[in-house]
């Protein structure tokens, strides 16, 4: 069952629903009776992009149509822009890059909901990284709180070669972003992030399938978020090592904060080894705030919105300096703390 099947053959019951054991937290099946009209192609304008300003290159892709770009480079910074701007209506869309062996890429990704809003969108993605490549994803998720959205990233890599991503979601009606790595071992290095910030009645799900299939191979993830108000976080993630994976390094970590009683965050941290002398480790906390830091602040002169709004930037902040390109992690910032309601530090 594929949100793309679905969209392709407009059948409903093609959807992912609670039956499906990795989907029951995310059912598609029980919210959408009905697949949508294919979305048109947008004549107009699109506001600019949150990374306009730090690319070299660029792709925008609107409704599933690919409205502007250039040739990916095999180096260098790209913004590629998935934008919804449409009401009502169901896109789906695929991009591939390729990271030659030895080359350095990064590429900031957002999506953006523009539109009247209520779209079902659907982006199948394919990163393939060559020996001793590097390639840092930057993802920033900003749809419409009424759509419907599902992003798949597969990604491979050589050995040595190393990706980094981070995915900062304010997340949507229901949201998913999915990724599955093929860890080759042979030193490569994975780092694998995550923030999502939820309020009103948005949901995110941040799934993601880390498959070690060889010796000496490093995962590190690490991901945070917070729900307020009836938002629902969900964070799934799945390390398995196979056999003759040895020597696998690998650590997972999701930590969140509920700061209401009608929020809910739902975690399944997850390592499957069936290989000897390896370091793995996860770890999952679900909390609220700590209210003697509150006081304390509080008691400082500082009111206690401000004061949460201080104590949760500073949670987050730990995934924000992770980011290893000096810009995104400015923008990252900036996001984290205009979700807070702050000024930017």
């Amino acid at each position: 069952m594929s949100l793309a099947l679905a969209l392709k053959t407009g059948d409903a019951s093609r959807l992912p629903s609670r039956r499906d054991e990795d989907w029951r937290w995310t059912d598609l099946r029980g919210l959408i009776r009905a697949i949508p009209a294919v979305s048109p192609a947008f004549v107009g304008d699109v506001s600019a992009g949150p990374f306009d300003a730090l690319a070299d290159s660029s792709v925008v892709i609107v409704n599933g149509w690919v409205r502007e770009g250039e040739p990916v480079r095999e180096s260098g910074v790209l913004a590629l822009r998935f934008v919804s701007h449409t009401d009502a209506t169901a896109h789906d869309s695929d991009f591939a890059v390729t990271v030659a062996p030895g080359q350095t890429l990064t590429v900031l990704e957002s999506y953006e909901g523009q539109g009247a809003g209520g779209y079902l969108a659907n982006i199948g993605l394919d990163f393939s990284v060559g020996e001793g490549a590097r390639l840092e994803r930057i993802v920033l998720v900003d749809d419409l709180a009424d759509a419907v959205t599902v992003s798949t990233a597969e990604v491979s890599l050589a050995p040595g070669a190393r990706y980094a991503q981070t995915i900062l979601t304010s997340g949507a009606r229901r949201q998913r972003i999915e990724t599955h790595v093929a860890h080759p071992g042979a030193h490569a290095d994975l780092r694998l992030d995550g923030i999502y910030l939820l309020d009103g009645q948005r949901h995110a799900d941040q799934t993601t399938v880390v498959t070690h299939a060889g010796v000496d191979g490093v995962t590190s993830q690490l991901t945070k978020g917070m729900v307020s108000d009836q938002a629902r976080g969900v964070f799934q993630g799945r390390i398995i090592v196979q056999p003759g994976a040895d020597q696998t390094d690998a650590r997972m970590g999701h930590h969140a904060l509920i700061l209401s009683d009608k929020a809910e965050v739902d975690a399944k941290p997850e390592l499957l080894i069936f290989a000897d002398d390896v370091s793995c480790a996860h770890g999952n906390t679900i909390g609220a705030l700590d209210e003697q830091a509150i006081f304390y602040a509080r008691q400082r002169g500082i009111p206690e919105m401000e004061a949460r709004a201080m104590l949760t930037e500073a949670f987050l902040g730990e995934v924000v300096e992770r980011i290893e390109h000096d810009g995104a992690r400015e923008v990252a910032r900036a996001w984290v703390a205009q979700r807070l309601g702050r000024s930017a530090i």
